[in-house]
């Protein structure tokens, strides 16, 4: 099957492994633009976790772990990174060379510029202003290889469905999202991709949300403050005898 794809338009560098991405054929994970710093990714029940600040931008990361190019159909909220359609794998995304790297910096409005990526309220999110709020806080890749000689194909891992967590009396914020930012330069040039499998090789999911909610949901345990050493039984010195209380 042949799609259209997108590839960086100068060769992509390769990068020193990053031991908070995770993925098996590619890499995925999010660098905050706003603060300068690649997000730690906390896992729990098996799926992996990213804190999001409201109002900082981000960029998607993509880093090629194969010896050959590979295709990667990138989802934010749902929603196809590139095209902006509800995300489905047979779609439109981004080629990168063997053993590069992508940074994506938000959807892509033109062959030219994209809108930048930033964590924003639910409400505010590209994917509620479009009317699809149902899956915003989750970032994915699909991925293929490319058709040549037959090869092994890793099985096709299906997308985590997102599941409301009771966090019980502890209080949560709204739900967050990914806003539809500021207009800036990402040049990309269209190729041609024969895929080698019509289902994916690799499906890796990053699910996002405030700290609050992620504290709430028991993603993420704070440690507890010290406790206060409570009476002692034995907390004095040796002595022969009890001797009289003074007065």
């Amino acid at each position: 099957m042949k799609a259209g794809a997108l590839a960086v338009l100068l060769l992509s560098l390769l990068l020193p492994f990053v031991a908070r991405a995770h993925g098996g054929l590619l890499d995925l994970s999010v660098y905050d633009r706003t603060e300068g710093r690649r997000l730690p990714v906390y896992w729990h029940q098996g799926r992996a976790y990213v804190v999001g600040k409201p109002g900082n931008e981000y960029q998607v990361v993509l880093r090629n772990r194969l010896r050959e190019e590979a295709l990667a159909v990138v989802s934010v909220d749902g929603v196809n990174v590139v095209t902006g359609e509800t995300a489905e794998p047979r779609q439109a995304g981004y080629v990168l060379s063997a053993g590069g790297s992508y940074d994506i910096l938000g959807w892509r409005k033109s062959l030219a510029q994209t809108a930048a990526f930033y964590f924003t309220a639910l409400p505010d999110s590209y994917a509620a202003r479009t009317g699809r709020p149902e899956n915003v806080g989750v970032i994915g890749i699909a991925v293929f290889r490319k058709k040549r000689e037959p090869q092994q194909i890793a099985p096709s891992v299906p997308p985590l469905r997102r599941e409301r967590s009771d966090a019980g009396p502890a209080a949560q914020d709204a739900r967050l999202g990914t806003g539809h930012g500021r207009r800036e330069d990402s040049p990309v040039r269209q190729v041609a991709f024969e895929r080698a499998t019509t289902q994916p090789a690799e499906t890796v999911t990053l699910y996002y949300d405030s700290e609050r909610n992620l504290v709430a949901q028991g993603v993420i345990r704070r440690s507890q403050p010290p406790v206060a050493p409570g009476p002692q039984p034995f907390p004095g010195a040796v002595s022969t005898f009890a001797p009289d209380p003074p007065g």
